[in-house]
């Protein structure tokens, strides 16, 4: 195994004071990448894709590996040559809870020295900037409305300091704002919802299986669909969701596809990985089995 280690040195929490604890015992089997800002991981990535390492561990959480992802995804050849390894630093880790990874970075090391792989589906999401067409490769999951809006007005100040209790309090502030409507097309499916989630896997969040019905390598995306985002639909989803870790059924409404369009009148964000990306109209596809991800 050629292993390169991407990390961001000034990372805050305890699995990142922890990791650094061990940054001399990895760096004698893996090469070590600091990132010194936004972007620069898919920078490195890349960078090391074609330098011929065949494994990239992402030291970080969701935001790190979505630009890894990226990097070694966009880069020509990158998918055949190099599988993904992720070390879970992060604030909520989604992905890593996902695939069960230990949140101990040593524990997590010895995952990616075994190095047993799996393939898995790689979503992409395609929209327009004022600059020109984008896109996008994502791991675990995508949002419209609502937890869009939340990321976006999150104070990054507060979640150093109170980790995911920042993105609640921010979707307090998002609920005072007027909602616009979504309309999802899914194939010859049709939903409109105030709040639309996208699953590449079954959590979001955290340990929430809001998608219960999704695999990480079955060609589709699982879409969940809430129709309003009022206080007190909150209320009757909120307690399900946190006693239970599921939604009610009878308030929301699912739906599945290889390929999802989200569109709406009103000016609506959209999110990547718990990422805030653009606004829309977007569409999500699905490259089926495209990329080799290191697991327990």
């Amino acid at each position: 195994m050629r292993a390169c280690v991407i990390f961001n040195p000034v990372a805050k929490g305890e699995q990142a004071r922890r990791f650094r604890t061990h940054l001399a015992e990895i760096s004698r089997e893996a090469t070590l990448r600091e990132t010194r800002g936004p972007g620069d991981a898919t920078r490195l990535a890349a960078a090391a894709v074609q330098e011929g390492f065949d494994t990239l561990v992402a030291a970080g959480g969701d935001g790190t590996l979505n630009e890894v992802l990226n990097g070694l995804a966009d880069t020509p050849g990158g998918l055949a040559q190099t599988r993904l390894g992720l070390l879970p630093l992060g604030t909520v880790n989604v992905f890593a809870r996902e695939l069960r990874l230990p949140r101990q970075p040593l524990a997590a090391w010895d995952v990616v020295r075994r190095g047993r792989e799996t393939r898995m589906d790689l979503p992409r999401a395609e929209w327009s900037a004022p600059d020109g067409p984008r896109g996008r490769w994502f791991c675990q999951l995508a949002g419209a409305g609502l937890d869009a809006r939340a990321i976006e007005l999150v104070d990054w100040q507060w979640k150093k300091r109170i980790g995911a209790l920042a993105y609640v309090l921010a979707g307090l502030r998002a609920l005072r704002e007027p909602a616009a409507r979504i309309e999802v097309r899914a194939g010859d499916q049709r939903a409109v919802g105030e709040l639309v989630l996208l699953g590449n896997g079954r959590l979001y969040g955290g340990d929430y299986a809001v998608f219960p019905d999704a695999a990480l390598a079955n060609g589709r995306l699982e879409v969940c669909v809430i129709p309003r985002t009022s206080l007190p639909t909150l209320l009757r989803v909120g307690p399900s969701l946190l006693l239970r870790g599921r939604l009610p059924e009878s308030a929301i409404r699912r739906l599945a596809a290889p390929t999802i369009t989200l569109i709406s009148e009103g000016r609506v964000a959209f999110e990547l990985d718990g990422e805030w990306a653009g606004p829309l109209p977007v569409t999500f596809t699905v490259r089926p089995s495209a990329l080799k991800v290191i697991v327990p």
